[in-house]
């Protein structure tokens, strides 16, 4: 039986953490540090941090933040949002981000996901999935759920898999902020067919 980890994610916008519903109606949740150093003294396992505007607005995630968050917890992070090519995931890691997550980058061009495998192991490559059920099944969406792609849930998370991501982070766009549970058929699904956490 796979251990259970407590990993909370915070959704980052202009530098400060944010919470929705579906993906809109963002509203201020804190600061990003302060709230990082509280899950990190409460017990969380690791902590993820999206910077869920960076790919749609054409930038990069910011640097410095990641620093501070690094500064300021003894725990592992992920940070995602902007990052298209090596030389973002070496800014990050350097930063102080134990891995990265990519979703829109890789959706559009899937070989980056090979290269930061082989560059840097899988273990810091972490698929970000943003995908919403449909009336014709499960679809992966970037640009932070604002486009819809051509990706199919499941052929895509194996894909990746394949690729050299080290985990898949899903997000149902269905449940998101809802609080009404996970779309636990589609987790189902994906943990039955993947062979990572």
């Amino acid at each position: 039986m796979l251990a259970k980890r407590i990993i909370p994610c915070l959704d980052i916008k202009d530098g400060q953490t944010v919470k929705g519903t579906n993906f809109v109606n963002l509203r201020h949740a804190g600061d990003p540090v302060e709230l990082a150093r509280a899950y990190s003294e409460q017990g969380a396992d690791e902590l993820v941090f999206l910077d869920i505007t960076a790919s749609f607005e054409g930038r990069k995630t910011f640097t410095e933040l990641v620093k501070r968050i690094a500064a300021n917890i003894s725990i592992p992070f992920t940070v995602g949002g902007g990052i298209n090519e090596l030389g973002d995931v070496d800014r990050l890691l350097n930063a102080g981000a134990d891995k990265i997550s990519i979703n829109s980058s890789a959706i559009r061009r899937p070989e980056l996901i090979d290269e930061i495998a082989k560059h840097f192991g899988s273990q810091v490559c972490v698929l970000a999935v943003d995908a919403k059920q449909t009336e014709k099944g499960w679809w992966c969406y970037l640009n932070g759920g604002r486009v819809e792609t051509d990706k199919e849930l499941y052929s895509w998370t194996a894909e990746a898999q394949e690729r050299g991501a080290g985990e898949i982070l899903f997000t149902s766009m269905n449940h998101d902020g809802v609080k009404n549970g996970y779309a636990n058929e589609a987790l189902s699904v994906l943990t039955g067919q993947l062979s990572i956490p």
